[in-house]
């Protein structure tokens, strides 16, 4: 099985932060109802620490992966060793009080989405004490702010801009903003990164978002890539999620319904030929393939244990000659022909 040989860095933006193309996405061992688990702090540690060994230095995170979990996780594994880390949480999600616009019922609570500088300045004070560290490396939106209480994009980075010029955080981004509104937020102030869902089997920001990053040199941290473990080979027709789990819920991922899933099941057992002439498995296949189009900079990988992350870390220096891509192109194209709807 493959390995990662050499980790391959870029900056992000116009920054001066310099992060692995592939991150680990810390979503996952926040734990909660929508993971249908519960975390093993030491394990989630251990995949950390991992990820660090195997030459990751990007870890993204958000207050709301387990409420402050997964923040705090990774604020006991920075302690002592903090220059090693290239640290990337957010702002927006709120769950105190009713300010900002409601969002939606999660977990059993109410959240918010509120881009307020109030709110702002409490959040940013919280991360900071969660991860344990006086500065953040990328301070990103996580969502945008929507009616009745929609704060203006100017408004909310003048507030964001202030922590950059406090020392509290050293470069800004944006996640799950429309093409519209990521132009709003580079005229109002020095964007670098945006974060966004984008795999093989939903290629909507091809359309805009990613032409767009790359006209405006942008780094792009893309989540969802292996569409929450579907992508991996991992999951069988058999394969029952707990009530809560994302997984479940079909209308949030159509891929995820029995039909669909049997298309994507025999697309990767397609693959299985290219991953034995490449050395390699399915979430490498699906990592490179996606580092390789055009705009995509940086991957996010989630992982709940040591061995998920460094075999995915692996994709970073996994070369896919036109041969290859191309099969997997035409493989996409009759997936979508036969059913399936890769723009989903």
């Amino acid at each position: 099985m493959r390995y990662v040989n050499i980790m391959k860095y870029l900056y992000l933006g116009s920054s001066n932060l310099k992060a692995s193309v592939v991150g680990m996405g810390a979503w996952a061992i926040g734990g909660g109802a929508s993971w249908g688990t519960h975390v093993d702090d030491g394990l989630a540690i251990r995949t950390i620490n991992q990820a660090l060994d195997v030459g990751i230095n990007l870890f993204d995170t958000a207050p709301g992966y387990g409420w402050g979990h997964s923040e705090q996780l990774l604020g006991r594994a920075i302690e002592g060793r903090r220059d090693r880390f290239l640290i990337a949480t957010k702002c927006g999600l709120w769950w105190d009080d009713q300010r900002g616009s409601f969002f939606a019922d999660f977990e059993g609570r109410p959240l918010y989405r509120s881009l307020r500088p109030d709110t702002i300045a409490i959040e940013v004070e919280r991360s900071l004490k969660n991860l344990k560290t006086d500065y953040i490396d990328l301070y990103q939106v996580h969502w945008p702010a929507i009616e009745p209480e929609k704060t203006p994009i100017p408004e909310t980075m003048q507030a964001l801009t202030k922590l950059v010029e406090a020392g509290k955080v050293r470069a800004l981004g944006v996640c799950n903003v429309s093409a519209d509104e990521l132009r709003q937020y580079l005229d109002a102030g020095p964007i670098v990164t945006n974060q966004f869902r984008y795999s093989m089997l939903f290629r909507e920001p091809e359309q805009e978002i990613l032409p767009l990053c790359e006209q405006r040199e942008l780094s792009t941290l893309t989540y969802m890539s292996l569409e929450q473990g579907l992508l991996t080979g991992k999951v069988t027709m058999d394969r029952v999620f707990e009530e809560g789990d994302f997984r479940a819920n079909a209308a949030w991922n159509p891929w995820y319904s029995l039909s669909n899933r049997k298309r994507v099941i025999d697309l990767l057992k397609g693959w299985q030929p290219l991953c034995e002439k490449l050395n390699c498995n399915l979430p490498q296949l699906v990592l490179a393939w996606t580092l390789a189009q055009e705009g995509v900079t940086h991957v996010l990988a989630g992982a709940r244990r040591p061995e998920q992350i460094e075999q995915t870390a692996a994709a970073a220096d996994l070369p896919l000659d036109a041969e290859t891509l191309k099969r997997m192109d035409q493989d996409l194209a009759t997936l979508a022909s036969s059913g399936g709807d890769v723009h989903a």
